[in-house]
């Protein structure tokens, strides 16, 4: 059997640090290969403050994932984590994340986002949202704040599209790692005929092949945008990581294309998983 891989780009700032962790952690439960990467970028090293020389860039980069490597083995390889290994490559940031993914065929991406309010041009940071736009692969963005605890409530935001079926497997599998409850919701501007019979019917098609007690079937209405009654339900639920799946007419392309979704603030604190590949 293929050994679940986490590859997790870092800059070395407090942000990309954070999503070292979350990686760790989830390599631990899925007895994981973590690969660190790191893309060298001049203006990396200026938001740290650092001013090298060309020569010296290198050896500074190699010092600091050879660090980072260190503690992630010491913490978790005793956890369960079978590896964790630094890789330098040269290239251009985002190209080179998803070409290096695609070619060790890794399950999944892990990075760090500033957050909405701090990165105006794009919802969840420049970088990581064109790593989530051009991926094939899962990702996870972590935003900077957030530091890993154990998850007790997962979210996923359906549409009722066919392929929810598939992808609600994948998060099923995600829950059962840590044991959390998980809510399948479906957010509309009001509740019509047409919801709740998708909703039933949604019901009866999962509930025999899911095998696990810890789920729930939310349909939620709200007046405001679907988008804002997503972030309304995630609060009051207390949702620690909500989960979509990237498609055309799926929550994901409605959250990130609508200009109101930048209204949101819920991704700031929690972090968000993007299901890319089923």
């Amino acid at each position: 059997m293929k050994t679940f891989t986490i590859v997790c780009p870092t800059d070395f700032s407090e942000c990309s640090l954070n999503a070292i962790e979350f990686a760790a952690k989830l390599g631990e439960k899925r007895h994981a290969n973590v690969v660190i990467l790191h893309v060298p970028n001049k203006a990396d090293y200026a938001k740290l403050n650092v001013t090298l020389e060309p020569s010296g860039e290198h050896h500074f980069a190699e010092s600091k994932l050879d660090a980072l490597v260190k503690t992630v083995e010491e913490e978790s390889i005793a956890k369960g984590l079978q590896s964790c290994k630094g890789l330098i490559k040269e290239g251009t940031t985002v190209p080179t994340i998803l070409e290096l993914s695609n070619q060790m065929d890794v399950d999944l991406i892990v990075m760090g986002t500033e957050g909405v309010n701090e990165l105006k041009k794009n919802y969840i940071g420049t970088t990581a949202s064109n790593v989530v736009g051009g991926s094939r692969r899962d990702v996870f963005v972590i935003p900077r704040k957030v530091f890993f605890k154990h998850p007790r409530k997962l979210v996923y935001a359906t549409d009722y599209l066919e392929e929810d079926k598939i992808a609600i497997q994948k998060v099923v599998d995600f829950a059962q790692l840590y044991d959390s409850e998980l809510d399948i919701l479906h957010v509309g501007n009001k509740l019509g005929t047409v919801d709740k019979a998708l909703h039933l019917t949604m019901i009866d098609e999962m509930q025999p092949f899911i095998n696990y007690e810890k789920i729930n079937f939310v349909l939620k209405a709200y007046r405001d945008t679907p988008a804002l009654g997503l972030e309304s339900y995630l609060i009051s639920a207390k949702g620690d990581i909500l989960f979509t799946l990237s498609l055309k007419k799926s929550w994901f392309d409605k959250l990130f294309t609508q200009n109101l979704s930048r209204k949101m603030s819920y991704f700031i604190n929690k972090p968000l998983y993007v299901i890319k590949r089923l």
